[in-house]
């Protein structure tokens, strides 16, 4: 199992499917394609259990809860934006060329932070634990994917997507 250190989506059109580029560029590299109904059905269920897992959302009244969600989100994305980094297009194509089709991608509650573990049908696998923003930062991430790539379809009406897609353009905020 290699240890999620730091993780790349990018869509590629010939596959229509999301590279997830794990380490990319180090020794310990290891990349999965993502398909259109495992990165669907995981992001549904990750803005409902990020929502659930707040520990602010609770003491809030009902009425303002989504608005205090949405105010967590954009403190992550504000915490994390400097640890943003472009990964080169070369390290990306030799990547894919090694790619393994993900089977699951699970996020579980560990402690006051979250274990993310990506496997692949061939066995191989990686797995990190992430605090609630570096979470919520790669949700983003791979909701940027997914709207370059089109398929926001059934995520269209969430505010999460909604947030996405207007930052998809400028993921870094100034």
């Amino acid at each position: 199992m290699r240890v999620l250190k730091s993780i790349t989506f990018v869509y590629d059109e010939r596959e229509d499917r999301i590279l997830a580029a794990i380490n990319a560029g180090h020794p310990e590299a290891w990349s999965c394609w993502l398909t259109r109904r495992l990165v669907l059905a995981l992001l549904e269920r990750a803005i409902g259990f990020i929502a659930s897992t707040s520990a602010l959302a609770p003491q809030a009244p009902a009425d303002f809860r989504s608005e205090l969600v949405a105010f967590e989100r954009d403190a992550a994305m504000a915490k994390t934006a400097k640890a943003m980094t472009n990964t080169p297009p070369d390290v990306l194509k030799a990547t894919a060329n090694e790619a393994a089709l993900a089977k699951r991608v699970t996020i579980s509650r560990h402690g006051d932070s979250f274990r993310v573990d990506l496997r692949a049908e061939s066995g191989g696998t990686a797995a990190g634990i992430l605090g609630r923003a570096e979470l919520q930062r790669m949700l983003q991430m791979l909701q940027a994917a997914v709207a370059k790539a089109g398929w926001s379809g059934t995520l269209t009406n969430s505010p999460v997507a909604a947030t996405t897609e207007a930052t998809a353009t400028n993921p870094i905020r100034h």
